[in-house]
């Protein structure tokens, strides 16, 4: 079967990890949740107590133990041998992670493991700079969005499920505060890359987002080992 490199990139709560993680399985393919890598650094740097500098959260992306494991329908990750794929979901890392990846070095940490990992191919790989960075060859690039409201929404959802206290009218101003910081960073900025392909799945079913992009894999070549 063809191996080939899809990159996923979008907004914050477009709904990418879902996506990727169901054309992965599609697919036969491998998932990597670069989001979860960043939001792994966060999370490191937050339990350090250290106050922040460049300095401290890049010594933390370069000196972590970072691995995912799929597990029970769920994509696990450790760091340093230790679970922690909800401690990286909770709102204080949501609220320190874009500061946190917008750090040059801790950019260029993650962005070699990516390079690693995926460079076999027959992997789905989703973030903010996969297409554009990471990853600039990819055979199949997808620029998957939705408005703020229903970004918001699936959030608000999500995090109601966990029983967090939130507000929607909170979250919505976050996430406008979240795109623009993701947007005008001096690294790595997010963007649609020019040959991406876009998706928008404000109106569209988690089945049918998979679908689209499951067909644009076909017409790369890709035959599915669980359609």
């Amino acid at each position: 079967m063809k191996q080939i490199i899809i990159a996923i990139d979008g907004p914050a709560g477009a709904g990418k990890s879902t996506i990727a993680k169901k054309v992965a399985a599609k697919l036969g393919y491998a998932y990597i949740d670069t989001g979860a890598m960043y939001r792994a650094v966060t999370l490191c740097f937050l339990q350090s107590g250290a106050p922040f500098s460049e300095d401290v959260v890049t010594r933390e992306a370069e000196t972590m133990d970072l691995s995912f494991a799929y597990k029970d329908g769920v994509n696990r990750v450790y760091v340093n041998g230790k679970e922690v794929t909800e401690a990286i979901r909770t709102l204080e890392v949501s609220r320190n992670v874009s500061k946190v990846s917008a750090v040059g070095g801790v950019r260029k940490a993650m962005v070699a493991l990516q390079r690693k990992i995926g460079s076999m191919g027959g992997v789905v790989m989703d973030g903010r700079d996969i297409g554009t960075v990471v990853f600039p060859h990819a055979e199949l690039k997808v620029f998957l969005t939705a408005s703020v409201e229903e970004r918001a929404h699936r959030r608000y959802l999500e995090l109601k499920e966990k029983g967090e206290d939130v507000d929607l009218e909170d979250l919505k101003k976050r996430i406008a505060e979240r795109d623009h910081l993701d947007e005008t960073r001096e690294i790595a900025p997010l963007r649609k890359a020019d040959d991406a392909v876009l998706v928008d799945s404000t109106t569209l079913s988690i089945d049918e987002v998979t679908a689209k992009i499951v067909a644009l894999a076909e017409r790369n070549g890709v035959c599915g080992t669980n359609l």
